[in-house]
C-alpha cells in the first residue's frame, strides 16, 4: 500500500485539472519548420433541428483532436495564405485562415464543419448532412508577437458559436516557438509594451453601468432588457495612426424602439452616437437572438469623423421565445474588424414578454462552465477530508490494538 504522502501529488494534480480546462497545442510545419502554433481549448455551441423543434448542443474540442495535414498549410508568399485545420470526431473541422499586412497578422476567417449524422452529438436530427459555417474574427496581433487571450473568445456564426479559451496563437513564426512578446486581446485589457505600439493600445474606461430598457408596441411590451454595453472601435486618426478606443453606453442615453412580427429593435442614442440592436426570431425553432447591430457615431479625432458600421447576420444572446437570456460573464460580440460590442451582466427577452417581467431564465454556457469549477473543487476537497478521516480512524484502531490488558 502506498504511503499517505505519496497520494498528495496525485491529489494536487487532480485539483489542478479540475480548476483549469486543458488546452491543446497544434502546429503546422513545412519541411520540419513550424510556421503556425496555436494553443487553446474550445467548445462549439450548435443549434440543430429535430421533429420536436430546435435543440442546442455544446460540443467540446476533445483531447484526440489533431492537425489535418492535408488541410493545413504554411502558405506561399503572394500566392496563398497560411491556414490551420483541426480535425476531430466524425468529420468535425475547425479552420483558421491567416493573413497579414506590413505590421500585423490576423485570423481573417474561421470555419467550423459539423456532421449532423453523428447521433452522439445530434440525436434525432432531421437532417443528416455535413454543414460548414464561417465568420470573420477580431483575432489579430503584431508581426513577430504571439496573440494571447486568457478571456473567452466568442466567434458567432449561423447556428454555431465557437468559444476559444486560454488562447495563444501565432502565425508567420520566425522561430520554432511562440514569441516571448505578446499582443493581448481587448477582453484582457491593455498590456504593457516596451516600445511604441502598433497600433495604439486600447483606451479602456471603467466597466459600463447596467441600464434597463423597455420597448412597447400596440400589443404590449416586446423587449425587456437589463445590461451594460460598451463599444470597442478601431479607427484611423488624423495623424494616420490607428487607435482602438472603448466607449461606454450611458444609462442617461435616450432609448426607443419598435415591435414587429419578426423583428424587434432597440435604439440607444445621444448627440454623438446612435446604436441600434435588432433582435430576430426563428419561427420554426421558437428562438429569439441578437441578429443585427448598427452604429452611427461621430469621432472628432478621426481622419473620417463620421463612423458607420452594420452587421445583420449575427446570432448572439439566444433563448427560447417566452424565456429570458441571462449571462453574468462578459460577452464579446464581433460586429466587424472596426467594431465589437461588449455586453456585461445581460438579461434580455424579446417578442413575448408577459406582465413586463422576465420569463424563465436560460443561462449562457459560460456561466454554467464557471459554476463547474467551484463545484468540482468543492467535491474534490470533500473527498480529501473523507480520505483523511478514514485514515485517521484506521490509524487509531491499530493504535488501540497494540495495547494488551495486564
Amino acid at each position: 500500500m502506498a504511503a499517505p504522502g505519496a497520494r498528495r501529488p496525485l491529489l494536487l494534480l487532480l485539483l489542478a485539472g479540475l480548476a483549469h480546462g486543458a488546452s491543446a497545442l497544434f502546429e503546422v510545419k513545412n519541411n520540419g519548420t513550424t510556421c503556425i502554433m496555436a494553443s487553446f481549448s474550445a467548445s462549439f455551441l450548435t443549434t440543430y433541428e429535430t421533429a420536436n423543434g430546435s435543440q442546442i448542443v455544446n460540443i467540446s474540442l476533445p483531447a484526440s483532436a489533431e492537425v489535418l495535414k492535408n488541410g493545413s498549410s504554411c502558405g506561399k508568399e503572394n500566392v496563398s495564405d497560411p491556414s490551420l485545420t483541426i480535425t476531430f470526431g466524425r468529420g468535425y473541422l475547425l479552420t483558421l485562415n491567416f493573413t497579414k499586412n506590413t505590421t500585423r497578422y490576423s485570423v481573417q476567417h474561421m470555419y467550423f464543419t459539423y456532421n449532423l449524422s453523428d447521433t452522439e452529438h445530434f440525436p434525432n436530427a432531421t437532417s443528416k448532412e455535413i454543414y460548414t459555417m464561417d465568420s470573420t474574427t477580431d483575432i489579430k496581433a503584431d508581426i513577430n508577437k504571439a496573440y494571447r487571450c486568457v478571456s473567452d473568445i466568442r466567434v458567432y456564426m449561423k447556428n454555431v458559436t465557437v468559444v476559444l479559451r486560454d488562447a495563444t496563437i501565432q502565425a508567420y513564426l520566425s522561430s520554432g516557438n511562440f514569441s516571448k512578446e505578446e499582443t493581448h486581446c481587448t477582453q484582457d485589457g491593455p498590456s504593457p509594451t516596451t516600445g511604441p505600439p502598433s497600433p495604439s493600445p486600447p483606451l479602456v474606461p471603467t466597466n459600463p453601468t447596467v441600464s434597463k430598457y423597455n420597448v412597447t408596441g400596440n400589443n404590449g411590451t416586446c423587449l425587456l432588457a437589463s445590461m451594460a454595453l460598451q463599444l470597442n472601435i478601431t479607427y484611423l486618426k488624423k495623424d494616420n495612426k490607428t487607435v482602438t478606443r472603448a466607449f461606454n453606453i450611458s444609462p442617461n442615453d435616450t432609448s426607443s424602439g419598435s415591435c414587429g412580427i419578426n423583428l424587434v429593435t432597440l435604439k440607444v442614442e445621444n448627440k454623438n452616437r446612435a446604436l441600434e440592436l435588432q433582435f430576430g426570431m426563428n419561427a420554426s425553432s421558437s428562438l429569439f437572438f441578437l441578429q443585427g447591430v448598427h452604429l452611427n457615431m461621430t469621432l472628432p479625432d478621426a481622419l473620417v469623423p463620421t463612423f458607420s458600421i452594420s452587421n445583420h447576420s449575427l446570432k448572439a444572446l439566444q433563448a427560447t421565445v417566452g424565456n429570458s437570456y441571462k449571462c453574468n460573464t462578459e460577452e464579446h460580440i464581433f460586429v466587424s474588424k472596426m467594431l465589437s460590442l461588449n455586453v456585461f451582466s445581460v438579461q434580455v427577452q424579446a417578442f413575448k414578454v408577459d406582465s413586463d417581467r422576465f420569463g424563465s431564465v436560460e443561462e449562457c454556457v459560460q456561466d454554467g462552465n464557471n459554476m463547474l469549477i467551484p463545484i468540482a473543487v468543492g467535491g474534490a476537497l470533500a473527498g480529501l477530508v473523507l480520505i483523511v478521516l478514514i485514515a485517521y480512524l484506521i490509524g487509531r484502531k491499530r493504535s488501540h490494538a497494540g495495547y494488551q490488558t495486564i
